[in-house]
């Protein structure tokens, strides 16, 4: 296919980072319509808290550690491939879950969509590294990380309505089909910068001219992929900087992983609040965190194109949004729901200003581990998805939510704490000199 030939930049990536924002609201709604059935497979299955915990947690078991195999496997094949396996193999699995017949059967099915959602993120970071300059890319990851918040802000009332109506085995099996058929979608709509035949060599130069890794050389020179090297993962963990965004996606993760797994069960047998109006009340946390993640994204990318440095406008809304994320301790000390959610909002908010976070592995990874930096950071972040919802499980064994709110607060602060004192000045490591490139 022929590249459109003319002067004025084209700008295909708009385009694509719709199709990824499309993408992630389909993989939260494929980890969170656990969340709106919970309530309905507890009282079905007879479920201890401890054993709604561990199904919680299940997803996190398998995505954390298979984070760095999916960066390595972005790396190696690329995102039109890996991402049409990934989505209609974990719609799949959630139309399976469906069928669900007890503890053993719904934790196992977790696990599976945990082992196909895995390359998903380190995928969306090496899509926008790929088609965006460095000055419009924190924009391009607050809108595509915004799909985790707006679609289950609205998700979150439809998928209530939804599990009323069609119950929770219809529940997932619908959401199971949307991804299937985007799934197929994706393969004939994904390319790469340099394969694309809409994007034409002005906006390829402006991509490169900004920093973006086109990968051109590898499409014109039919070059392989780079090959996997055990050197790589020792160079992806011996950086403090890369160690600092990784402990601050686990505190990133864990306000998250809350709100994506106990928040309605909170609501609901915690605190009292009718179902059908808790599916309204929970969106708002989301709405809040859509606000959050665009605002810093664009507000980051506007100090960038006016010379403030990316220690201020790249770090700033990171460590603001942890710090605000520990008023969802204020929860603990008010009865109204109005006061409970308004915390939860507030703490929320803060969670999608840090969200920007992914900026920092296109920032600070080294140019050919992109993918495989990203998957580690992921991998650490996606722990969170394994202990936090086990840990809320046998806190709360006692009825009692309060030590459970402080935990995720306290964990927020340190990971404001860790952008501080670890990430230090914001630069792209360099490359240990015993280890080719």
């Amino acid at each position: 296919m022929t590249k459109i030939e003319t002067h004025k930049a084209t700008k295909v990536r708009f385009t694509i980072l719709a199709g990824i924002f499309i993408n992630v609201v389909i993989n939260y709604m494929d980890r969170s319509n656990i969340s709106v059935a919970a309530p309905m497979i507890t009282k079905e299955f007879n479920l201890s808290t401890i054993q709604l915990g561990y199904v919680f947690s299940a997803f996190g078991w398998t995505y954390a550690l298979l984070q760095i195999p999916g960066g390595i496997l972005t790396d190696r094949f690329g995102p039109r491939i890996i991402y049409t396996f990934s989505l209609v193999l974990w719609s799949i699995v959630t139309v399976a879950q469906g069928f669900a017949r007890g503890f053993v059967s719904l934790f196992g099915l977790r696990m599976a969509i945990g082992v196909f959602e895995a390359p998903s993120y380190p995928t969306n970071n090496r899509i926008v590294t790929n088609w965006f300059p460095d000055n419009e890319r924190a924009s391009a990851i607050g809108i595509y990380t915004s799909g985790q918040f707006i679609g289950l802000a609205f998700l979150a009332p439809v998928l209530t309505g939804l599990e009323q109506y069609a119950g929770w085995k219809g529940l997932f099996i619908i959401t199971g089909i949307v991804g299937i058929l985007w799934g197929i979608t994706w393969y004939f709509f994904y390319r790469d910068p340099a394969e694309h035949p809409r994007a034409n060599e002005a906006e390829l130069n402006y991509i490169e001219d900004g920093g973006g890794l086109t990968n051109r050389e590898f499409a014109l020179k039919k070059n392989k992929p780079q090959q996997f090297k055990w050197a790589d993962l020792k160079e992806v963990f011996i950086h403090k900087k890369l160690w600092g965004i990784y402990l601050g996606q686990f505190a990133v993760g864990s306000t998250l992983w809350f709100f994506l797994t106990w928040f309605p069960t909170y609501l609901v047998k915690y605190r009292h609040i009718d179902f059908i109006q808790s599916g309204f009340l929970s969106s708002l946390p989301f709405l809040s965190a859509f606000v959050g993640i665009l605002l810093a994204g664009f507000s980051s990318d506007y100090m960038i194109k006016k010379g403030v440095s990316a220690n201020i406008a790249r770090k700033a809304p990171i460590v603001i949004g942890l710090f605000l994320s520990m008023s969802i301790i204020g929860a603990n000390y008010v009865s109204s729901p109005a006061l409970i959610i308004l915390f939860m909002c507030i703490a929320f908010f803060g969670n999608g200003f840090a969200s920007i976070t992914w900026v920092f592995v296109s920032i600070l990874a080294p140019k050919h581990l992109v993918g495989l930096t990203g998957g580690v950071f992921n991998f650490i972040g996606g722990l969170a998805g394994i202990i936090v919802p086990a840990a809320i499980g046998y806190i709360v064994s006692d009825s009692n939510f309060t030590p459970a709110i402080i935990l995720i607060g306290v964990i927020g602060a340190l990971g404001a704490l860790s952008y501080i004192f670890l990430v230090g000045k914001v630069e792209r490591v360099e490359v240990s000199k015993e280890i080719p490139v």
